[in-house]
């Protein structure tokens, strides 16, 4: 019998799938679909930070901010050199009206990375 981990008895293998599957659901426009999958994965990888990135991305995309910013606060504790983290945040924080947060977000993000939509975001000259 093959062995099995994580919840209901699903394997790696299985949980490697269903994050791609996740990958697709958000790229079809389908973040809650995209978060029922991800629930099993980070159930049984917890510390799988890609994982939880994907899932803070498919809350803000189902405009579930609350659930975004824990989850991209998860990832910049374990990765706080992610500018990508720390700029959806950013947009997280700025949906959800606070100014200030948003504006540290932005600016760490645009330090971390040139990117030109950070630094456009960060609005360094104000």
């Amino acid at each position: 019998m093959p062995q099995t981990s994580g919840s209901n008895g699903r394997s790696p293998e299985t949980h490697v799938i269903d994050f791609r599957a996740a990958e697709q659901l958000l790229d079809a426009r389908d973040p809650r679909g995209a978060v029922k999958l991800l629930d099993g994965v980070i159930a049984a990888h917890p510390e799988n930070t890609a994982a939880r990135l994907l899932r803070a991305r498919a809350f803000f995309a189902a405009a579930q901010l609350r659930p975004a910013e824990l989850e991209f606060t998860i990832v910049l504790e374990r990765e706080p050199d992610n500018a990508f983290a720390h700029f959806a945040l950013a947009r997280t924080y700025e949906r959800r009206g606070y100014p200030d947060q948003a504006k540290r977000h932005f600016r760490l993000a645009a330090a971390l990375d040139p990117n030109p939509e950070y630094l456009r975001a960060a609005r360094f000259e104000t």
